[in-house]
C-alpha cells in the first residue's frame, strides 16, 4: 500500500504543477473545440501523461531506495522501453504535427525494445498453427510488437471523455494485479499497484471537471504499460490462458476492431481518419440529453463527465467476468463472444435512435440557442 500512496501523492503534486505550468503556455492546450472528436468547452492542457509518468518515476526511485531490486529492474526496463512511444505522443500534444503512422512506428519500436530488454514475447496460446509461429523467436517478436502496438493505440482511441481511459486502464491493471498476486508474482503486482496510484493522482484533476487531459503522451504510455504487463503475465506464467488478458482488455480491443471494420467496409474511409461515431461518442450525442443544446462550459462539462460511467460499466463487465473465470479459458472465450454481441447490439440500437429509454439521461433544463 505504501507504493500506491507514494505514486498517488507524487502524481497528484506533479499533475497540479503541470496544470499551473501549462496555464502560462498555450502550446500544451487542446485549442480545437470543433473537431469530430472534441467534446470540451474551453482549451485544456493535454499533457497529463507528464503527471502520471512523474508518479511512476518517484515510485521507481522508492523501489530502488527500499532495496526492491527485482521490481525496480522490471519497472526500469519498462520505462526505458516506453520512452519512444511516450515522447512521440508528447510531441503530438505540443506540436499537433506528428502523424498517426509515426506514432505507431515509435510504439512498435518501444515494443521491440521491451521484447529485447525484458524478453517480453508472446508464447504458445493454444491455437494450432499460431503456436508453431510463436515457437519461432523472430515471428514471436513480430507478433508481440503487433499486439502491443495495437493495444496501445486502442487505449488512445477510447481516450475521448473525462476519466474514461484512465479509469478503464486502472480497472484492467487491477485485474492483472490480482491475478499476479494469485500466481505469486510480486514484481508484476508492484508495477500494477504503482501505476494505479499514479492514475489516481491524475484522475483527481481529470474527472469530473476535466482540468487536464491524458493527451497522446499519457494515453500511449498507459496503453503501452498495460500491453506489456499483459505480455509479461502470459510469458512468465504459461499456465494462464491468453484469453484472460484479451477479455480484460475487451473494451478497447473491440472498440478498435469495430472501428476498423466500420471505416473500411461501412464508410469507405481510411481507418486512420478520425470520425465522430465511436461508441463513447454516440453515448454522448444520443444518450446524454442533460442540458442538450446548451453550449455553456458547465453544461458541456456535465455531459462530458456523465458519458464516462456508461463505458466504465461496459469495461467493468468484461474485467469482472475475466476475474470471475480467470482459471477457466472456455468461459473466457464465451464471455468474449457475449461481449462482442452486446457491444454490436448496443451500438446499433444507439445509432438508430432506438436506445433503451432507461439509458437516456434527460434534464428539465431548457436548451439555449
Amino acid at each position: 500500500m505504501s507504493l500506491f500512496f507514494v505514486s498517488l501523492c507524487a502524481s497528484l503534486v506533479a499533475t497540479y504543477l503541470v496544470i499551473v505550468a501549462a496555464s502560462r503556455s498555450a502550446h500544451s492546450h487542446d485549442n480545437d473545440l470543433s473537431g469530430p472528436q472534441k467534446f470540451h468547452a474551453v482549451p485544456v492542457p493535454r499533457v497529463g501523461g507528464g503527471g502520471i509518468l512523474s508518479g511512476v518515476l518517484v515510485a521507481w526511485v522508492f523501489l530502488i531506495v527500499s532495496g526492491q531490486s527485482s521490481a525496480a529492474n522490471l519497472l526500469g526496463g519498462l520505462l526505458i522501453a516506453a520512452a519512444p512511444t511516450f515522447f512521440s505522443g508528447v510531441a503530438e500534444d505540443l506540436t499537433k504535427n506528428v502523424s498517426p503512422r509515426r506514432r505507431l512506428a515509435f510504439t512498435a519500436l518501444s515494443a521491440a525494445v521491451a521484447a529485447y530488454l525484458l524478453d517480453a514475447k508472446l508464447g504458445p496460446v493454444g491455437i494450432p498453427g499460431l503456436d508453431w509461429a510463436l515457437s519461432v523467436p523472430l515471428i514471436a517478436a513480430a507478433l508481440t510488437v503487433f499486439a502491443v502496438t495495437g493495444l496501445t493505440n486502442a487505449v488512445n482511441i477510447i481516450d475521448g471523455f473525462n476519466g474514461l481511459a484512465a479509469a478503464c486502464v486502472a480497472m484492467m491493471l487491477a485485474a492483472f494485479g490480482f491475478v499476479s498476486y494469485c500466481l505469486g508474482d510480486q514484481d508484476l503486482l508492484i508495477v500494477c499497484v504503482l501505476l494505479i496510484g499514479s492514475i489516481a493522482g491524475f484522475f483527481v484533476f481529470n474527472f469530473p471537471m476535466g482540468k487536464i487531459f491524458l493527451g497522446d503522451g499519457g494515453a500511449y504510455f498507459l496503453g503501452f504499460m498495460l500491453a506489456e504487463l499483459a505480455v509479461l503475465l502470459l510469458s512468465r506464467h504459461p499456465e494462464l490462458a491468453a484469453s484472460f488478458p484479451l477479455l480484460v482488455c475487451a473494451y478497447p480491443v473491440f472498440e478498435t476492431l469495430f472501428s476498423i471494420y466500420r471505416k473500411l467496409f461501412l464508410r469507405n474511409m481510411s481507418p486512420g481518419v478520425p470520425d465522430g461515431v465511436h461508441l463513447h461518442m454516440l453515448v454522448y450525442k444520443r444518450l446524454m440529453r442533460v442540458g442538450f443544446g446548451v453550449r455553456t462550459p458547465d453544461a458541456l462539462t456535465r455531459r462530458n463527465s456523465y458519458t464516462s460511467p456508461y463505458l466504465w460499466a461496459l469495461c467493468a463487465a468484461a474485467v469482472g467476468t475475466a476475474l470471475l473465470f480467470w482459471r477457466t479459458p472456455a468461459a473466457q472465450i464465451f464471455a468474449l463472444l457475449c461481449f462482442a454481441g452486446v457491444y454490436v447490439w448496443l451500438y446499433w440500437r444507439i445509432v438508430r435512435f432506438q436506445a433503451p429509454k432507461f439509458l437516456v439521461v434527460t434534464s428539465a433544463e431548457t436548451p439555449e440557442a
